[in-house]
C-alpha cells in the first residue's frame, strides 16, 4: 500500500493536474471574487468562509479526471484487479494520494486566501478545522465518480455531473461550521454533522468504487 501511494503521489506532481493547478484554480477564484462583488469589506467578510469552501470543492473537482485514467490507460487497474491487495484498498490509497496532493494544500493555503476576503479573525481557525475533517470526503467521493466514468472519453463533464450533487452536504456543513466560527458562535453541530459525512463516506466508498471498477473492467 505505501508502495502504491509513493506511485499515485509521484504521478500526481509528475503529471500535472494536482499539486499546482488545484492550488492555481483556488487563489484565481479567490482572487476573482471581490472583483466580482465591489471593495466592501462588510459584504466580503460575510460571504468569505462561503467562498473559500466553494473554491476548494472546484480545486479538487478539478483534478478529479485523472485521478484513475491514468492509470487505466496504461493498464495498472487491471493489475490491481488480480494483486494481492483487495481493490477496496487500492481504491483508498488512490483517495488518500488525491488528498495529500489536492485537498491537504487547500487546508493549509486558505488562511492565507481568507485575507483577500476579509475573513474575520475568529474564522481562520475555525475554517482550516472544516476543511481538514471535510476535505477527506471531497477526495473519497470523487474517486466513486472517478471510477464510475473511467474508461468514458472525455468523461470530465460527466463526472463533474456525477460527482457535485453528493458534494452539495459537505458543503453546506462545512461553509455552516467556517460561517459560524466567523461569526462567534457555536459551529459543533454542524461540525459533527460533516465529521459524520467524512467517516461514512471513507467506510462505505471504497466498497462502492472497487465494485463500479470490477463491473466497468469486466
Amino acid at each position: 500500500m505505501i508502495a502504491l501511494l509513493m506511485r499515485d503521489l509521484r504521478l500526481a506532481f509528475r503529471a500535472g493536474g494536482g499539486f499546482g493547478l488545484g492550488l492555481a484554480f483556488f487563489l484565481i477564484v479567490t482572487t476573482l471574487v471581490p472583483f466580482s462583488v465591489g471593495p466592501q469589506p462588510a459584504l466580503l467578510s460575510t460571504i468569505a468562509a462561503g467562498v473559500l469552501w466553494l473554491g476548494a470543492l472546484l480545486a479538487c473537482l478539478l483534478s478529479l479526471d485523472r485521478l484513475l485514467a491514468l492509470d487505466y490507460e496504461d493498464g495498472t487497474l487491471d493489475l490491481l484487479l488480480t494483486a494481492p491487495l483487495p481493490l477496496e484498498a487500492a481504491v483508498s490509497v488512490k483517495a488518500l494520494a488525491h488528498w495529500i496532493t489536492t485537498g491537504l494544500p487547500l487546508v493549509l493555503a486558505a488562511p492565507v486566501l481568507g485575507v483577500l476576503l476579509n475573513l474575520p479573525g475568529a474564522g481562520y481557525g475555525w475554517l482550516v478545522i472544516s476543511l481538514a475533517i471535510g476535505t477527506p470526503a471531497l477526495s473519497v467521493i470523487g474517486t466513486f465518480g472517478a471510477a464510475l466514468t473511467v474508461g468514458i472519453k472525455r468523461g470530465g463533464l460527466l463526472l463533474s455531473l456525477l460527482v457535485l450533487p453528493l458534494y452539495v452536504p459537505t458543503l453546506i456543513f462545512g461553509a455552516e461550521a467556517a460561517r459560524r466560527g466567523a461569526a462567534g458562535l457555536d459551529p459543533a453541530t454542524p461540525l459533527l454533522m460533516l465529521a459524520g459525512i467524512t467517516l461514512a463516506t471513507i467506510a462505505l466508498m471504497p466498497f462502492a468504487s472497487a465494485a463500479v471498477l470490477r463491473m466497468g473492467l469486466r
